[in-house]
């Protein structure tokens, strides 16, 4: 069983299959749900309506209609036999705004999976009976991801982490109380496969090292491009005690590199079928393993 996820991973499973995700660059780098595009070259300056466009297109192309009731979901879970169930998060849709991120409670403007899905993602994760979760989260974690489109007001950010080390604030408010929830309910062996930011890492995290320290021990594993410029690394964030075991692009390196370079990464998991025991790998454009960690399972 071979698992890579998201616009940066695919899945494979017995048979090559792709589960997809949305994120930015189907609509405008770095969106938002009522944004109004400073940019002077977009005819059409709703970020809403042109991602309503984009959601379109997606849907005539992928087979993702899950739920009669709300027919342009995306988020959804794929279960694959006693080992495996996927959960493919949709962090655009129902985020607040990009601002400083510091917010002190959770709100609309605070907000990134949103409250219905959050609940979602919680019932699900608590019923799921696959020894092994997958969260398939469109941005990473702790990585800070800066919005530096010049119409956009310096100092805000784009995913969960704010920069600034400390409690969790803004967005991070969410993803303290899924955590604690996952904790708290005894919900074993749950990974984070993420992209978004273009270069490879893993990452474990450990509550004796955060700010935070409510939740079990984790890992998350990002990837990509497969085809984009390359960049990185970004910071880090420590607010979840963030252990990097690995980058695969060095400190002060020349960014946007072009794909000609060979700078793309992808990652693979396998799951024993006999031990259950996860391996993940990351690589590089030629297939070249750069990292592998074997992952043992909880409570099996």
């Amino acid at each position: 069983m071979v698992v890579p996820l998201h616009e940066d991973w695919d899945l494979r499973v017995e048979r090559t299959q792709m589960l997809v995700q949305w994120d930015d660059h189907e609509t405008r780098n770095n969106w938002y749900p009522g944004q109004v595009l400073g940019d002077e070259r977009y005819r059409q300056r709703s970020a809403s309506l042109l991602a309503a466009y984009a959601k379109r297109a997606m849907f005539e192309y992928n087979a993702l209609r899950i739920d009669p009731a709300d027919p342009e979901r995306i988020y959804r879970t794929l279960a694959y036999g006693p080992s495996l169930e996927v959960f493919m998060l949709d962090e655009r849709s129902y985020r607040g705004p990009n601002t400083p991120n510091r917010q002190l409670s959770l709100s609309d403007e605070s907000a990134f999976l949103g409250s219905d899905q959050l609940r979602w993602l919680k019932r699900a994760l608590l019923g799921s009976r696959a020894t092994w979760k997958v969260i398939a989260s469109d941005m990473p974690i702790s990585l800070v991801v800066p919005d530096l489109n010049p119409d956009v007001p310096k100092g805000t950010y784009e995913a969960w982490a704010n920069g600034d080390n400390g409690a969790p604030s803004g967005r991070e408010l969410e993803l303290a109380n899924l955590l604690s929830f996952i904790k708290n309910n005894a919900i074993k062996n749950v990974v984070w496969l993420t992209a978004d930011v273009h270069y490879a890492q893993a990452t474990y995290y450990d509550p004796s090292r955060a700010q935070f320290t409510d939740f079990t021990p984790f890992w998350e594993f990002v990837s990509g491009p497969i085809n984009a410029g390359t960049f990185g690394p970004n910071d880090l964030d420590l607010t979840f005690g963030p252990d990097v075991r690995y980058t695969s692009v060095p400190n002060g390196m020349k960014q946007n590199r072009p794909p000609t370079e060979g700078m793309q990464y992808f990652g693979l998991v396998a799951i024993d079928g006999a031990t259950e025991v996860m391996t993940v790998t990351l690589h590089d454009l030629k297939g070249t393993e750069l990292f592998k960690v074997r992952v043992n399972p909880e409570g099996t």
